[in-house]
């Protein structure tokens, strides 16, 4: 697949399910992390930007995030997960597994997987639904409700 051609989202749920499902292995790696950041091109895309070629700590996906923050508070919620799926990238990919280790391998891998699959949800529902998210400690309701009524929920 080209930079430039970009899965239909419905497509890319699909792919992730079946990942989800089948044994997990190291070597799809660079799949989950192609498809989390198509995940945020359809994010960027749909706020009207062009989708950087960028990269921030060395990964387009954390620079994708960044650019689909941007003026969205609430799209901090899932920074979190994007940090964490390129740390499973790279102890999938730049640590060389010894001979015990590939169950905890496995184990990487199928959490990759399902990283990357809450990604896809948490994009994919905020497409449908831009408040979600907003439960966030970054969301400024929830602050405002803090800083002007005193402790969050009291009544």
């Amino acid at each position: 697949m080209t930079a430039a051609a970009l899965r239909p989202l419905g497509e890319i749920g699909q792919r992730l399910q079946v990942l989800v499902a089948a044994p997990a292995t190291p070597a799809d790696a660079p799949e989950l992390l192609a498809l989390g950041e198509d995940v945020l091109r359809h994010w960027v895309l749909a706020k009207g930007l062009e989708p950087t070629h960028g990269e921030r700590e060395g990964f387009r996906l954390l620079a994708l995030h960044r650019q689909g923050a941007d003026g969205d508070p609430s799209f901090n919620a899932c920074r979190e997960t994007c940090r964490e799926l390129a740390w499973h990238y790279n102890l999938l990919t730049l640590q060389p597994a010894s001979e015990g280790e590939q169950d905890g391998r496995s184990k990487q891998a199928r959490m990759m997987a399902l990283v990357a699959n809450h990604l896809f949800l948490f994009i994919s529902g905020k497409l449908e639904t831009e408040a979600l998210g907003e439960f966030c400690c970054s969301s400024r309701p929830l602050r405002t409700g803090v800083d002007a009524g005193g402790a969050a929920g009291s009544e």
